[in-house]
């Protein structure tokens, strides 16, 4: 397994829609919390948010986690694609449709990836409210590489139907 020679920093994007998707996060969140090589050190609050693609589909429950780790980007991106899987997350699927997880690595350290399985930062990091919010709640003095600071990021990203939930992920 490919390693990182020290720790870095990521973050990762939560989202359920289907079944209980509350419910969903927290497991996922527990597999995070399990991986190798890897702390779970925060969870945002949970945010429910209008889904980007079809609105044909329920309200989505998103929120962030930060972790550290020493795998390798492309090896916490297996590992996260693996949980999706464990969880019933079927590969493909309709592009911004329903589903019962997604996980996205939204940040890893200051690494700039651009290739076919990865791009790093988050290609839609900088103007996604369900992604800024929660993650300004936990580290709004985050530098996004080229991007800017994630509390200037979210300052220009309207808040829009987002409702931040009283609901504990980590209970």
């Amino acid at each position: 397994m490919a390693r990182h020679p020290h720790w870095v920093p990521a973050y990762i994007g939560l989202g359920a829609n289907l079944g209980e998707p509350l419910q969903q996060l927290r497991t996922a969140l527990a597999s995070l919390a399990q991986l190798p090589d890897t702390r779970l050190v925060a969870v945002s609050p949970a945010y429910r948010s209008r889904p980007m693609g079809p609105q044909d589909q329920p309200s989505y429950i998103n929120a962030v986690a930060g972790i550290l780790c020493t795998l390798e980007a492309e090896v916490l991106l297996d590992s996260l694609q693996a949980i999706e899987r464990g969880m019933g997350r079927a590969p493909g699927g309709e592009r911004w449709g329903p589903r019962i997880i997604d996980l996205d690595l939204l940040v890893y350290g200051d690494k700039v990836v651009a290739s076919n399985r990865l791009v790093l930062p988050h290609p839609g990091i900088h103007e996604r409210s369900f992604v800024l919010y929660p993650l300004a709640d936990m580290a709004p003095t985050l530098k996004v590489p080229g991007r800017g600071s994630v509390q200037a990021l979210r300052a220009a990203v309207p808040e829009n139907d987002l409702l931040r939930l009283e609901d504990s992920l980590t209970t």
